[in-house]
């Protein structure tokens, strides 16, 4: 149904959730990320609260390990929920519980986490890990290179529809939040030309925000 992967950029110290589905609109569901604390992503059966809860907890000074037990604990049903975690230092943490469906697998690797259940195969999720920890490029990139091994690796066990990018930097919002909500047909390809646009905005977007007078003009209607 879902696989994912949750990373942190070293140099940066970014944070940042890529994701794809075989349901409708990953996006709003499952990435939950925080500037500063970390980043969660709550898929299979999922209960959208155990983001921001795992991700209060962390900023309250728990590790992802105690934090992630603590909502799984405080919510019930744990045995049908999968997590992965990672905080702002880099460490890890995650869960797939004993409903998890079909070929399920998570894994910790470098500076990230990848999980995924109604998998092709176990390998997914392996690939997902070496392409994040090989890929060169910023953090954005170097989730979506996680995301096409997946695929490249047989990705889910049918297709996926839906896919998601996310990713907290200096400031309280994210500075990529893009998703394709329903896709028939490569729903990742459609995130990737997404980020291909988007790339070169993204930095006029902050100064948009906190500088208006030194903000770009992009030449549309009303935008002089």
């Amino acid at each position: 149904m879902t696989f994912s992967i949750v990373g942190r950029c070293a140099e940066t110290g970014q944070l940042g959730i890529a994701i794809s589905s075989s349901s409708i609109a990953v996006g709003a569901r499952c990435p939950w990320l925080r500037a500063g604390v970390g980043a969660v992503s709550t898929q299979n059966i999922t209960l959208p609260a155990l983001g921001p809860q795992i991700l209060d907890r962390l900023e309250a000074g728990a590790d992802p390990a105690d934090a992630l037990a603590q909502a799984l604990d405080s919510n019930g049903y744990g045995a049908y929920r999968q997590v992965a975690v990672i905080d702002d230092q880099g460490q890890t943490a995650l869960f797939t519980g004993s409903e998890a469906l079909g070929v399920h697998h998570a894994v910790a690797g470098e500076q990230c986490v990848a999980a995924g259940n109604l998998l092709s195969s176990t390998a997914v999720i392996e690939a997902m890990v070496e392409a994040f920890e090989q890929s060169a490029g910023g953090l954005p990139q170097r989730l979506l290179a996680a995301m096409h091994a997946a695929m490249a690796a047989g990705g889910e066990a049918g297709p996926v529809h839906s896919a998601a990018l996310s990713v907290v930097g200096d400031l309280l919002w994210p500075i990529v939040d893009l998703r394709v909500d329903w896709a028939e047909q490569d729903p990742i390809g459609e995130l990737q030309a997404l980020w291909q646009a988007y790339k070169p905005q993204l930095n006029d977007y902050i100064t948009r925000a906190l500088d208006p007078t030194t903000a770009p003009s992009y030449g549309v209607p009303g935008d002089e």
